[in-house]
């Protein structure tokens, strides 16, 4: 019976690790040897928002490391509303230099695209640069600022995410 219940604990397991799309070769190629740490499902009151995965060296994510963070949306999206409410995940977060979130909007307005349902935008943190952000066609931009990839990646991943049920989803079996 235990042997069982642990296969079919493992086949389950293989079946969700199967359903996180592979990163995209641009991403690979640029920062390979990068796993899958986790995933979530993100809703907002009736509506699926997007999933997310983070992927991490061997899938243990450090907040220093490279990762990527690859978000799949359900929903049309246009880039100001994410960056407007990328900012507005940094305040809440304790960020609140008016001169830098105001530079920080106009490097995602730069770097975020108009997203339709089915799109993929994924963010490279590359330690001593800054953030890479990847669409379907390639890159779409880099943010030479490492506390803005910082603030950005918070969002998800600090203790203090506004979403802590999707940040232990990310980093696997909690954080690491």
């Amino acid at each position: 019976m235990r042997r069982s219940i642990a296969g079919m604990a493992v086949a389950v397991a293989s079946v969700a690790q199967a359903a996180v799309p592979a990163l995209p070769v641009m991403v690979t190629e640029a920062m390979p040897g990068l796993e899958a740490a986790g995933n979530h499902h993100f809703r907002y009151l009736l509506f699926h928002v997007y999933d997310a995965t983070l992927w991490a060296p061997q899938g243990r994510w450090t907040p220093t490391g490279p990762f990527a963070l690859d978000i799949r949306y359900a929903l049309d999206i246009r880039g100001r509303d994410l960056s407007k409410r990328s900012i507005e995940e940094m305040r809440k977060q304790g960020r609140d230099d008016a001169a830098k979130l105001a530079r920080w909007a106009a490097e995602m307005d730069r770097v975020f695209p108009d997203i339709k349902a089915g799109d993929r935008l994924v963010g490279v943190h590359v330690p001593g640069l800054g953030a890479r952000f990847y669409g379907a066609r390639g890159l779409l931009g880099t943010v030479r600022d490492e506390e803005f990839a910082s603030a950005f990646f918070d969002i998800w991943l600090a203790d203090r995410t506004s979403e802590p049920a999707m940040r232990r989803a990310l980093l696997g079996t909690g954080a690491r």
